[in-house]
């Protein structure tokens, strides 16, 4: 007999298939999830090994440009003397100005200005009511307005005519002198050319000059430096040519991606290899030169040429830089007729073809010896610097701004001069194209004879921010001293010297000296040179009373013997009680140039008054006054030095030297820069501070020391080459 069930195992069952269906779907949930991470771990693989392979294939990308890059220099230069042999043979047509200038366009001056018309309303009457009175007065009115109008219109006509009346007579006469300038130019060279048919030196000179520095066959990234003479009696052109350095050929033969180590690494270029190659590039520039003379030779004047290919670098027997015959050729026009460039090896036709000379190790600079050298024709020797360059002094300041701007168009960028008036402090505006390292470059010309004052340089900076320019440059014919480059340091700013400028000018085919030669004459800061415009910041010379010989205060006294009084003071200051002597050493290279030229105590000021010790004013502990650009020629280095006063106190150290420093002032004891120099350590008795030291144009860069002695000033000075009895 069956039993019905209370219904408690229903139940019971049902919870336990609710828990089953429960735990069946927190699994499928768990495997759902772990399925979903298994995903995702495997598209972060996927991610990672795709930008793994995409980094490694753009590294490898860059190995391959540069390699690529490598090969085609290296083609380039393979290929040097067939790429010039295309270019065109330069004429003497190209020398000559087309005898037009610019239109005159007076712009809005030109139209004239429109007269008021009585039939408009304004000239109509206006409220005239009924009454005949009122009417009347209504018309009177207008007519007076448009009469008022009419007078007014007529008087700014008349201006207008005036304004274009003046305008024209100033057009005319800058087109008058325009066209007389660019007939004078045609005239040189009518003369030149007729020079060159009588087969006068000079005239000969400086037409193949020209021709050279013109060629477009010589690429833009090798030097352009000639000195030459002319053997009319032979009719051969004897010139000295500079060649390009061993650093010309690719030191690196491949770029390859090292995957392991995350770098690029640079296969070598086999020495053999690239001696070979820089003997060929060699031989091409030489070949290359020639072709170019005798392409250009349109008047018949040279039968041959003695060519002298030199290298400007240091000598590796002396270390000093000199130039380095490496190549020579004495080549008749009949046998290099009959040449074919193009398909000739570079090296086997210099040497066998035309008997020449070509060294054997160029690449260690092993000289070869000329067969005729400029110097050798007699006094007709033109080189860069001679006195047939113009005086960069005496240019008419326009013009010297002019050849400012066609040096930045010759350095490749555009470049044009501004307006004489609202330039802003711009002389010169440039656009450098080049990608990066390109933009907006303001320049201001100082044609001066005494060293530029920093005032310039900070407003040339302030100009640069004004004008959001890349970069500015301040190009001048004298000098820089030490506080113009330590402001310059780290701005976008670059100060070009007037031996860099004469430099520049001759590399890129343009001429300019200074004076009788490369160096400026000391003169005022700031006083322009002679017959030009004042400075647009100028900062006049102090004039105090006659120095004492050591005393006086820190910003007065006059160099012995100089007319001015140019000149910096160097204060020193530092904390601590520690008594000290500052002394200064004028040394040439890490040695003194005599027991003269050591400025202390005993010793107040040089011979020449160059260096002299002063009286400090406060902040100042000590003060030191120094005429940079009275400083003997062969003095490249003023060392800074400071020792603890054995009389003051014989058992102190330069432990209580610290927060030191020399603050540069100018000669009106305006502070320049502050120069930072080391502190003293316990022990040590003398310190060197820092030293300033000139460049190759002249200029003083300052370079802090921190050597320390412990025999005090005796030691140090002996270490400079003074005997201390």
């Amino acid at each position: 007999m069956s039993r019905r069930s209370n219904g408690l195992v229903g139940i019971w069952a049902e919870a336990q298939r609710q828990q089953q269906r429960q735990r069946e779907a927190q699994a499928r949930f768990e495997r759902e999830q772990e399925r979903r991470e298994r995903a995702r771990q495997r598209e972060a693989d996927r991610s990672r090994c795709e930008q793994k392979a995409a980094y490694r294939e753009q590294r490898e990308a860059e190995a391959r440009r540069r390699t690529e890059e490598l090969d085609a220099r290296v083609e380039a230069l393979q290929g040097l003397l067939a790429s010039g042999c295309r270019a065109p043979a330069f004429r003497a047509a190209a020398l000559t100005q087309a005898e037009r200038v610019e239109p005159f366009s007076p712009g809005q001056l030109a139209q004239p200005l429109p007269m008021p018309d009585p039939n408009q309303q304004r000239y109509q009457p206006q409220g005239g009511g009924w009454t005949a009175s009122r009417r009347a007065q209504a018309q009177a009115e207008a007519r007076a307005r448009f009469e008022a109008d009419h007078r007014a219109a007529q008087d700014a006509e008349a201006r207008r005519r005036h304004q274009l009346d003046a305008y024209q007579r100033q057009y005319r006469q800058w087109a008058d002198a325009r066209l007389g300038e660019i007939r004078r130019h045609n005239a040189g060279v009518a003369e030149m050319a007729a020079g060159l048919r009588e087969g006068d030196p000079g005239a000969v000179v400086e037409y193949f000059s020209a021709a050279l520095y013109a060629s477009t066959g010589w690429p833009d990234d090798l030097p352009r430096q000639v000195s030459a003479a002319y053997d009319s009696g032979a009719r051969q052109l004897v010139l000295n040519w500079e060649l390009p350095r061993y650093d010309i050929v690719p030191e690196a033969k491949s770029v390859r991606y090292m995957v392991n180590a995350d770098q690029e690494k640079e296969a070598p270029r086999p020495v053999t290899q690239r001696r070979a190659l820089y003997r060929d590039v060699l031989a091409q520039c030489l070949l290359l030169v020639l072709r170019d003379l005798y392409a250009a030779d349109e008047f018949g004047a040279l039968e041959s040429v003695a060519l002298n290919g030199f290298v400007d670098d240091h000598n590796p027997t002396t270390g000093r830089r000199a130039p380095m015959f490496l190549a020579t050729v004495m080549a008749p026009r009949t046998a290099f007729a009959e040449l074919h460039l193009e398909q000739v090896n570079a090296v086997t036709c210099l040497v066998e073809g035309l008997r020449g000379q070509l060294s054997a190790r160029p690449d260690q600079y092993a000289a070869v010896r000329p067969g005729r050298v400029p110097e050798d024709v007699g006094d007709g020797v033109v080189t860069h610097g001679g006195d047939e360059e113009p005086d960069l002094y005496a240019m008419d300041p326009l013009a010297f701004e002019a050849l400012v701007a066609e040096l930045f168009r010759a350095m490749g960028m555009q470049a044009v001069t501004t307006q004489r008036s609202n330039d802003g402090g711009v002389d010169v505006d440039a656009l450098d194209p080049a990608p990066i390292r390109g933009g907006k470059i303001v320049v201001q010309v100082k044609r001066y004879r005494g060293t530029v004052p920093p005032t310039a340089v900070r407003d040339l900076y302030g100009t640069v921010q004004d004008a959001g320019a890349n970069k500015g440059v301040l190009v001048t014919t004298s000098g820089f001293g030490p506080g113009s480059h330590t402001f310059a340091n780290g701005k976008p700013l670059e100060l070009v010297a007037g031996p860099e400028l004469v430099d520049l000018l001759h590399r890129h085919g343009l001429r300019g000296r200074l004076g009788g030669g490369a160096s400026p004459v000391p003169a005022s800061p700031g006083s322009p040179a002679p017959d030009s415009p004042a400075p647009a910041s100028p900062v006049p010379a102090q004039r105090t009373a006659p120095d004492d010989g050591g005393g006086g205060s820190s910003g007065g006294g006059r160099a012995d013997g100089a007319g001015t009084d140019d000149h910096n003071v160097l204060g020193m200051f530092w904390s601590g009680g520690v008594a000290l002597d500052v002394c200064a050493l004028v040394c040439h290279g890490g040695r003194v140039l005599d027991d003269d030229h050591f400025v202390f105590f005993n010793n107040p000021r040089t011979p020449d008054g160059a260096v002299r010790a002063l009286s400090p004013v406060a902040p100042d502990r000590a003060a030191l006054r120094v005429g940079f650009d009275a400083l003997p020629s062969r003095a490249d280095r003023l060392v800074v030095i400071a020792a603890v006063d054995p009389a003051v106190d014989p058992s102190a150290d330069l432990s209580g030297f610290a927060d030191a420093g020399i603050r540069l002032l100018d000669s009106g004891g305006t502070p320049l820069d502050r120069l930072e120099v080391s502190d003293g350590r316990p022990g040590e008795t003398a310190l060197v501070l820092g030293s300033f030291r000139r460049r190759a144009n002249g200029d003083w860069d300052f370079v802090p020391g921190g050597k320390g002695y412990r025999g005090g000033l005796e030691e140090l000075v002996r270490e400079y080459g003074i005997d201390v009895e």
